[in-house]
């Protein structure tokens, strides 16, 4: 590895965990870079995937006081986003590559959608609520599985469906649900990363790269992003999604 490469793999993962803690998608960065460096696509997906965990802790680490009671809700959902995450990273490795990529793009383009909808939608599950103590529907639990098999396959833009979801079906600030999406998001990835060490090809000096840059970044993006008002951040939401979703489909 070129110092060129080194520096540029690092600047790459430092974006990438800055992006994360906001909003996610910071894969978009990470994978091309690989990509462009000439590291195979399974090398490079692998690698990124497991660099990028260390990054995703210091983005909940950055959130710790949006998470303050959210204990028994994020447990829960956490279950459902580790089972999801060692789902796709098994499909990742026994399935064709193109099985999943067709259909990326437009679940990206669904998730900026309900993102855009999300309040709306939010006060009609709120409406058909009973009132009582919070209780996580069997649809939200399921569709954040799903997001996590997702996330465990390739996880570009997860966070976008995952911020999506939870506002619509939990009735709470919108930065309280990012530091929530932040840590299920950590999960999904670090259940993945755990497949892809022990039957994955993984490039150890590019997850270390990836792994020290996008911890710098997770506490700059967990700056950033708690100071942002939630129509910006719904905004900046939408706008990361709809990048990824072209660039996908490029």
């Amino acid at each position: 590895m070129s110092p060129f490469d080194a520096v540029a793999i690092a600047a790459a993962g430092l974006a990438a965990g800055t992006i994360n803690a906001v909003v996610g998608s910071g894969s978009l960065i990470t994978f091309p870079t690989l990509l462009a460096l000439g590291y195979r696509p399974v090398v490079a997906n692998v690698s990124n995937n497991v660099g990028l965990v260390p990054g995703g802790l210091s983005g909940v680490v950055g959130y710790r006081r949006e998470l303050r009671g959210q204990r028994a809700r994020v447990t829960r959902l956490a279950w459902s986003s580790a089972a999801g995450g060692l789902t796709g990273a098994i499909l990742l490795l026994v399935l064709p590559g193109r099985v999943f990529r067709d259909v990326v793009p437009v679940l990206i383009l669904l998730g900026c959608g309900l993102v855009v909808v999300q309040p709306r939608l939010s006060g009609w599950v709120a409406g058909r609520r009973d009132g009582g103590e919070e209780s996580l529907s069997p649809a939200l639990l399921a569709s954040v599985f799903a997001t996590g098999v997702y996330g465990g396959y390739f996880g570009a833009a997860q966070s976008v469906i995952l911020i999506a979801l939870l506002g619509i079906f939990l009735d709470d600030q919108l930065q309280r649900l990012n530091a929530a999406k932040n840590l299920l998001v950590m999960v999904v990835n670090g259940v993945a990363a755990a497949v892809f060490v022990v039957a994955a090809p993984v490039a150890w000096q590019v997850a270390g790269l990836i792994a020290a840059g996008s911890v710098v970044g997770g506490q700059i993006g967990a700056g950033v992003g708690r100071r942002l008002p939630a129509p910006l951040l719904r905004g900046v939401i939408v706008v990361v999604g709809l990048v990824a979703a072209v660039t996908l489909l490029a």
